[in-house]
């Protein structure tokens, strides 16, 4: 390795401000300390590599920084048992991309513990196609099968439905069986939301605003990846004995709800985490991935962007504008 493009975030150390994002050399010396070192194949932008590109929250800890919390490429050197030259494999969070540099460059150092080899049946393109968005959504459809929300339950709500969460949650849950209500603010989107697996659509503006502690029982569990009002609302609406998977925080972080649902309904709040998920569910997800994500759906769902266009697509990203999930090339 000598020097090699990377997109590079660093701040003003007097005002602690961040810079905005460029692409830079950088070299061999400048990667963090890991025990394999991945040629970087492809990668993919989610809404924690929005924020980070954008600065618009504090995701990055640890400047200078490249960002890119995802990583699909080969091993290129390794001093990990379960890995050697020439291994494909793949990579989704551990502080990737937020305190140790990231997927947007030529190459990358990593913990070996961190990686998983890619799965058979996927291309390492196809990883990125489902990236921490896609895999966060089988956590979810994993949690709520563990909390016995079947598809003879009753209907499941997603929210945030357009985006990469949502997208990759409605295929797997269509394919499963589950009648599916897709919440989005982009009614121009109706018919791809239905395409993926969608039996309805509804205005998110329904969930958004303050509501009642409890509603009208409408779903048996839910997929949010929005938080805040929205998920106060989507609990309160949850049938008797369901369940809401949480993974995200469009919306907010905040949680504006009462107890009501959970000591009245029997409702449960399953929390889901991608970034520290253990290595056997890791791979559980991705096998699940390949059994029940339909591959032509999941080229319909995404697109293929180059390196260079990463800065600004992820600002495009933030403001709504990106329909299911982004593959980029590095």
């Amino acid at each position: 390795m000598d020097r090699f493009k990377a997109i590079w975030i660093t701040r003003d150390e007097e005002t602690k401000k961040q810079h905005p994002a460029q692409i830079a050399e950088i070299s061999g010396d400048d990667l963090m300390e890991g025990n394999v070192t991945v040629k970087v194949e492809h990668s993919t932008i989610n809404y924690k590599d929005g924020l980070a590109i954008t600065g618009t929250s504090p995701v990055v800890r640890r400047f200078p920084m490249v960002p890119g919390i995802d990583t699909s490429g080969e091993v290129i050197s390794s001093d990990h048992p379960d890995y050697a030259k020439g291994d494909k494999v793949i990579l989704n969070g551990w502080g990737v991309g937020e305190t140790h540099l990231g997927a947007y460059a030529d190459f990358a150092r990593f913990n070996g513990d961190w990686l998983i080899p890619k799965p058979d049946g996927l291309t390492g393109a196809q990883c990125m196609a489902i990236g921490t968005a896609g895999y966060t959504a089988m956590l979810c459809v994993l949690a709520l099968e563990r909390h016995g929300i079947t598809p003879d339950r009753g209907p499941i709500l997603v929210t945030g439905a357009a985006g990469g969460v949502g997208s990759v949650a409605i295929a797997v849950l269509g394919k499963l069986g589950y009648h599916v209500i897709a919440s989005t603010g982009r009614a121009s989107e109706e018919g791809y939301l239905k395409d993926l697996g969608a039996s309805e659509i509804m205005d998110r503006a329904e969930l958004s605003e303050k509501g009642r502690p409890l509603g009208k029982e409408r779903w048996a569990g839910a997929v949010d990846a929005v938080g805040s009002m929205t998920l106060a609302n989507v609990l309160a609406q949850t049938q008797y004995g369901g369940a809401v998977a949480a993974c995200g925080l469009a919306q907010g972080m905040d949680l504006p709800s009462t107890v009501m649902p959970f000591i009245l309904r029997g409702v449960s709040l399953l929390g889901v985490d991608s970034v520290m998920a253990p290595r056997p569910i890791r791979i559980e997800a991705y096998d699940r991935l390949v059994a029940d994500l339909d591959q032509d759906k999941l080229q319909s769902l995404s697109r293929t962007i180059g390196f260079d266009d990463v800065i600004g697509t992820a600002g495009e990203l933030l403001e709504g504008k990106v329909r299911g999930r982004l593959i980029v090339e590095i």
